[in-house]
């Protein structure tokens, strides 16, 4: 075993606002594993401001994995957050199935909608290449939008417990072990979010839930699959694993939401970023 394991994170680069790799390395970094970044774009900031920059990096994609190939690069996880074309998604694809090994974890984030739709760009041949990809995961990370999405189904928030384990076996049925609901309401509960999880192998169904504060900052689900992905890598359970993420974002909304903040900027993540190393002191998860 090498003396710090590896992560490939296939995640876009912004500049300026904690998304994607900007949240990724330092996550997983403070968490004790080396990140190597296979970059599919890089913007001056992210897409949420008015304008940016934005230079496609599908052209050097296939180069940069031919020379991690020619130099034999191991890595225990391989973790792909947004992907920005149907092509990009069939690298990826060829990516994972050429690097993983019998111990990797695959976790993929399929970046496709919030909020009940699919976000400016996203077709559906990417939503089609999407579930191609999704079958290469061992843990799968989708809100509740995207869940709807990869099944095919329409859009509606107020699902029960019952139909979101129905939904997590459906997606689960597609090739992942682990299927992880971000960004559930709590039906009569306004100020309430839930994450909602099971794995094939395991047989149970948890279930995290917090507060939920009016404030939208860019990057908290990137923020949540990098510390689920760093803690099943460091040896925790799905249901820790989810509660130290969900906690992790909790603080890190808490320590940002009480300054006058440019929201686009992402939660003050700096703030925050110690607590990883620091033990659970609060478990919040049951079984449903």
């Amino acid at each position: 075993m090498p003396i710090i394991r590896r992560v490939a994170a296939v995640h876009d680069l912004s500049g300026v606002g904690r998304v994607s790799l900007m949240t990724v390395v330092p996550v997983l970094s403070t968490m004790g594993f080396e990140v190597c970044p296979l970059p599919t774009a890089i913007l001056s900031n992210h897409t949420q401001y008015p304008s940016f920059s934005f230079l496609d990096l599908t052209e050097e994609l296939p180069k940069i994995i031919a020379e991690w190939k020619r130099l034999a690069i191991d890595f225990s996880a391989i973790y792909t957050g947004y992907l920005g074309s149907p092509r990009q998604i069939r690298i990826i694809a060829g990516f994972i199935d050429d690097f993983r090994q019998d111990d990797t974890l695959v976790v993929v984030d399929p970046v496709l909608g919030d909020n009940g739709r699919l976000y400016n760009k996203i077709t559906e041949e990417m939503v089609s290449e999407m579930r191609v990809l999704a079958k290469r995961g061992d843990v799968l990370t989708p809100n509740l939008t995207e869940v709807f999405a990869l099944l095919g189904h329409a859009y509606h928030p107020d699902c029960t417990d019952e139909e979101l384990k129905d939904m997590i076996a459906e997606l689960s049925a597609m090739g992942p072990d682990t299927v992880i609901i971000t960004g559930v309401p709590v039906k009569d509960e306004p100020k309430l979010t839930a994450v909602i999880a099971k794995s094939r192998s395991d047989g149970r169904t948890w279930k995290v839930t917090c507060p939920y504060l009016p404030a939208h900052y860019p990057g908290t689900g990137d923020t949540f699959t990098s510390v689920v992905t760093g803690s099943l890598l460091q040896g925790d359970s799905l249901p820790i694993a989810l509660d130290r993420a969900v906690q992790f974002i909790l603080q890190g909304i808490r320590a940002t939401f009480g300054y006058q903040h440019d929201n686009r900027e992402g939660i003050l993540l700096e703030r925050v970023l110690p607590n990883l190393r620091m033990p659970i002191q609060i478990s919040s998860y049951e079984l449903v």
